[in-house]
């Protein structure tokens, strides 16, 4: 069974990543690691207590869908009813709607123990939060009053509709058409791989739509952002008669059977009612909004579904008893002893450590962006904070399948029986590297846009200081000095890499885009390694000290060395491809493939 990973949880945010220091800023100045811990620990018993033993059952009942109606298991009502009567959907929102207006980086700790317990169930909520956070960011007052109290509460949740079938990643195709109609549009048009487009968990359900006002431009420029309840909100509150859309059916999935992908149906007899978000013709720039959170949140789940694989392959591993050790011996000996599945079980935890931290440091960043007063300083970390959430999403997912499926590996054959649980953590995750973007599109965003809007410099400066972050390590222990080696000798080659890929999306595009990928990955694997490499010579500080939790912080040591010597390799790889691997790929005929 999951079990939240408290100790680590909190060794990132007050150890490696100083979060307390967000109490200097009158925006958290109630904050503090104790305020922070005592949420950690409630989260765990929740997610351990509430949202893990419903887990199989969401899998194996799942969603059902008859005549526009969604019905989720009767385990997963209970269970909302009781999060929301637990504050955990207030937890990060504006205390103006309600809110606890706790750091973000906290939500996304929070968020990882219950991705991790149950990643179904926490869809829910997940989209909820963007929603609430796009308007907040650009509603009106007036309808930020009307929706975001209920939705702040819980009570109502939100979506997010963007894509249509015939449009897929390209927004620019959308056909959904809103028409001016007094103070509010008529929606009509038709939105798929809509998460939680439709459930009985909640009496409402505010859908945040893109969609083309008459006579708008063609392409992103002549798209708009219009929220659109389910059923209208009467001038009191209470809720009116039915809007015009309905669910036409849900998709039938490899994994996240207990989370509704809907495909939606707008304006059916007219046209559904919907409310203008902001200005006309800017509705892409504001659902990046919700997508930018959503992408960090997608990112954390590949971390909590990590979390969940390597619990599960761990287990599996100190009990299964089969085979002698190596080097002799004659008693039989449980799995974790054979080298090779020692192995495996370093992988996963090293980078689980390398996943969690770096997701944590990029929500640090868009804290410190919402609170700094000084300009330079908020502007820096905005720009730090959207660099990394590409990099969190992409790298942190694709590891998560990757070590999803290493999970099975140990299990062996058991690993691919149902009963053992981990054949749906593999499925479930599967997801992860997909939805709110692909992997692909997350590489495009992270060479495209964020390298090419400063030609590079904010890279440049998180490069720089990472550098002397490595450099001012210190410490007599040899593992620390190894470890601060081979990560600077990785942090020069990612270096190398952005200087040739921000050569090369100037002049040879094509080839830029086609190493993309190798370059995120290769973004991915560096900074993990600088988070454990702060983290091993923090530990052995710790145990310089005579501090307590001594095995946890040897473990520190244990998988920063692991990750130096078996993870950090990889780097000269993806060099190499993103040298000189663009052109094989920029002219290759497709018809030929």
């Amino acid at each position: 069974m999951y079990q939240a990973p408290v100790r680590d949880l909190r060794f990132v945010l007050d150890e490696l990543l100083g979060v307390a220091s967000l109490a200097a800023f009158p925006r958290y100045h109630e904050f503090s690691s104790d305020l922070a811990a005592a949420v950690i620990d409630e989260a765990a018993r929740f997610a351990q207590d509430v949202l893990a033993p419903i887990n199989r059952i969401g899998d194996s009942v799942g969603a059902t869908f008859r005549d526009g109606a969604v019905r989720m298991p009767e385990q997963f009502r209970s269970a909302y009813r009781q999060f929301i009567d637990g504050g955990w959907t207030q937890l990060a929102a504006a205390p103006e709607f309600g809110g606890q207006g706790a750091p973000l980086v906290l939500a996304v700790a929070v968020e990882e123990i219950g991705f991790g317990a149950n990643v179904a169930f926490m869809l829910c909520p997940l989209l909820a939060r963007g929603a609430s956070e796009a308007l907040e960011a650009v509603a009106s007052p007036q309808l930020q009053a009307r929706l975001l109290p209920k939705m702040v509460q819980g009570e109502w949740t939100g979506t997010m509709n963007l894509t249509e079938p015939h449009a897929g990643s390209d927004l620019a195709a959308i056909r959904t058409r809103a028409s001016a109609d007094g103070d509010h549009y008529r929606i009509s048009g038709q939105k798929i791989f809509i998460t939680y487009g439709e459930h009985d968990l909640a009496p409402n359900i505010v859908h945040l739509v893109l969609a083309r006002i008459d006579g708008a431009p063609a392409g992103t420029k002549g798209i708009s952002l219009f929220a659109v309840p389910k059923f209208l909100i009467n001038p009191d509150g209470s809720l009116g008669q039915h809007n015009d859309l309905r669910c036409v059916s849900i998709e039938h999935k490899l994994g996240i059977h207990a989370s509704p992908t809907c495909v939606m149906s707008y304006g059916d007899h007219g046209g559904a009612i919907g409310y203008l978000i902001g200005k006309p013709h800017h509705g892409l720039e504001y659902m990046f909004i919700m997508m930018n959170s959503a992408r960090l949140s997608v990112g954390v789940q590949g971390v909590g579904l990590a979390e969940l694989a390597l619990q599960q392959a761990s287990d599996w591993a100190r009990s299964r008893i089969q085979g002698r050790p190596a080097g002799g011996g004659s008693a039989a000996v449980s799995i974790g002893h054979h080298p090779d599945v020692r192995r495996m079980l370093l992988t996963m935890k090293a980078n689980v450590e390398a996943m969690r931290a770096l997701a944590l440091y990029a929500a640090l960043q868009l804290d410190r962006a919402r609170a700094e007063t000084d300009q330079p300083r908020r502007a820096a970390a905005l720009t730090r904070g959207e660099l990394l959430i590409p990099i969190v999403k992409g790298w942190c997912t694709d590891q998560a399948s990757e070590l999803a499926s290493l999970a099975v590996q140990v299990h062996g054959g058991m690993g691919f029986i149902e009963e053992t649980g981990v054949a749906q953590t593999l499925r479930d995750v599967r997801i992860t590297s997909i939805y709110e973007g692909t992997t692909g599109i997350q590489a495009n965003d992270l060479v495209g846009r964020k390298l090419g809007r400063d030609r590079g410099a904010g890279m440049s400066a998180l490069l720089s200081d990472t550098m002397r972050e490595l450099n001012d390590l210190r410490g007599s222990d040899a593992t620390i000095r190894s470890v601060r080696n081979a990560t600077i000798e990785a942090l020069t080659m990612l270096r190398d890499a952005t200087e040739v890929l921000r050569q090369q999306v100037s002049d040879t595009p094509a080839r830029a885009y086609a190493v993309a990928v190798p370059y995120l990955h290769l973004c991915g694997r560096v900074l993990g390694a600088a988070m454990l490499a702060r983290s091993a010579a923090i530990a052995a500080a710790r145990l310089a000290g005579g501090a307590g939790d001594v095995n946890f912080y040897r473990a520190k040591l244990q998988t920063a060395r692991f990750y130096a010597e078996h993870l950090l390799p990889q780097s000269l790889g993806l060099l190499r491809i993103i040298k000189s691997g663009g052109a094989s790929v920029a002219d290759a005929d497709p018809d030929l493939i």
